[in-house]
C-alpha cells in the first residue's frame, strides 16, 4: 500500500478540493512539527527531566506540569516565524500572543491547549496537544482578544495529536476526518485512517461520575437511563469509560463511538462548565461533526456559541449524534 505523507495529503486535498491554501497548509506542517517535538519530550518521561509540577498557577488557577510549560513554548517558537499568523492564543496564557515584528505577519489565528489530560502526565496514560485555526478578519491592524472572539463555525481547521502507545494526529479542514501516524524512524506523519466517521450505534460513554452527586437532573437522568443496562428503560447494556484525557476520550469515541460528557453541574452554579470553548470544546466539536456526530452544551450547537471572552467555558456533550440529540433533549424538557 502506497504511504501517503501529511503534506502530500494536503497538496492532493487543495487541488481537488480547493479547501487549503499554501499558507494554511505551511501552517498545518508548522503545527504538526510542534505536536512531533512535544511527542518526543512527552515519550522521553523521567529521562528528559520533564515529569512533576513546575509550581506555578496558569490563568485558569491549575497548577501547570513542566511538560505543560515546555508543549505551550514549543507550539510558540515553532509557529512565530513563518508568516502565516498574526497572533496566537493558548489555554496556558492569559492573553494573545501577537507575532512579534520581526516576524512577517500572516491572515490566520491559531488557539492551542498544548497539552490536554495533564493529571495523566506522571502516571503514563494518553495525552494531546488540541489546536483550532480561526481567519483573521479583512483588513485587521494589530490583533486583539477580540480578533479571537468568533463562533466555532467560523474555523478553517482543527485537530488534536494524542500521544500514546502510538503518536497520531487527527484533523480536519471542514472536508471530512483523516488521521495521521506518526512513523518514529522515518520522523514523517502517514496517513492512516481517511474519512473517519463516529459509529451511529453505541454502548458506551464517557463521564467523571465521581460527580455524580453534583450534576443537574437532565444528566443525572441520561446516565441513570444507561446504567439501568437491559432492564431499564434502553433496553441495552452500556460500559462507562474515563480517561481524564479528552483527546483520548474523543479518539477512542472517533473510532468506536460513543457520547463524551463534560456537563455543568452544581458545585459552582455561576461557573458554565469546566472545558473552554475556544481551546477544547470548539476544535473538537468541527472534528465531531465532521465525522457525522454532534456536539453541543446541552442547549445548543456548541459551534454556534458566540465567544465573549478568551477563556470562555462551557458545557459538553459530543459524540455519536442519536446519543447527543437525547441528553440535549433531556435539557430542553
Amino acid at each position: 500500500m502506497k504511504r501517503i505523507s501529511l503534506t502530500q495529503y494536503l497538496v492532493e486535498e487543495q487541488r481537488q478540493n480547493n479547501t487549503i491554501p499554501a499558507e494554511l497548509r505551511l501552517l498545518i506542517e508548522v503545527v504538526a512539527r510542534a505536536c512531533k517535538t512535544i511527542s518526543h519530550a512527552v515519550g522521553k518521561g523521567a529521562l528528559g527531566e520533564v515529569m512533576g509540577s513546575a509550581e506555578t498557577e496558569n490563568v485558569q488557577g491549575e497548577v501547570q506540569k513542566k511538560l505543560d510549560i515546555i508543549s505551550n513554548e514549543i507550539l510558540l517558537e515553532a509557529n512565530e516565524w513563518g508568516g502565516h499568523l498574526a497572533a496566537m492564543a493558548s489555554e496556558e496564557m492569559e492573553t494573545i500572543h501577537p507575532i512579534p515584528n520581526r516576524y512577517p505577519k500572516g491572515e490566520y489565528l491559531l488557539l492551542f491547549d498544548p497539552l490536554d489530560g495533564s493529571s495523566n502526565i506522571d502516571v503514563n496514560v494518553s495525552i494531546g496537544t488540541i489546536f483550532s485555526v480561526l481567519k483573521a478578519a479583512e483588513g485587521m491592524g494589530e490583533p486583539t482578544e477580540q480578533d479571537f472572539l468568533q463562533p466555532g463555525s467560523q474555523q478553517v481547521a482543527a485537530g488534536y495529536a494524542v500521544y500514546g502507545p502510538q503518536t497520531v494526529l487527527v484533523l480536519t479542514t471542514g472536508n471530512g476526518v483523516n488521521c495521521f501516524t506518526l512513523d518514529r524512524e522515518m520522523g514523517s506523519w502517514v496517513l492512516t485512517q481517511r474519512n473517519m466517521q463516529i459509529p451511529a450505534e453505541t454502548r458506551e460513554f464517557a463521564i467523571n461520575a465521581s460527580n455524580a452527586r453534583h450534576w443537574f437532573p437532565p444528566v443525572t437522568r441520561y446516565v441513570n437511563e444507561l446504567l439501568a443496562g437491559d432492564a431499564g428503560p434502553r433496553g441495552s447494556n452500556f460500559n462507562m469509560r474515563w480517561i481524564a484525557s479528552m483527546v483520548a476520550d474523543v479518539h477512542r469515541i472517533l473510532n468506536r463511538g460513543g457520547v463524551f460528557m463534560y456537563p455543568a453541574d452544581a458545585r459552582e452554579p455561576g461557573k458554565p462548565g469546566k472545558l473552554r470553548l475556544m481551546y477544547e470544546a470548539n476544535p473538537m466539536a468541527f472534528i465531531v461533526e465532521q465525522a457525522g456526530g454532534a456536539a453541543t452544551n446541552g442547549a445548543r450547537r456548541i459551534m454556534d456559541v458566540q465567544p465573549e471572552k478568551l477563556h470562555q467555558r462551557v458545557p459538553v456533550f459530543l459524540g455519536s449524534k442519536s446519543e447527543v440529540e437525547r441528553v440535549t433533549s433531556y435539557h430542553q424538557a
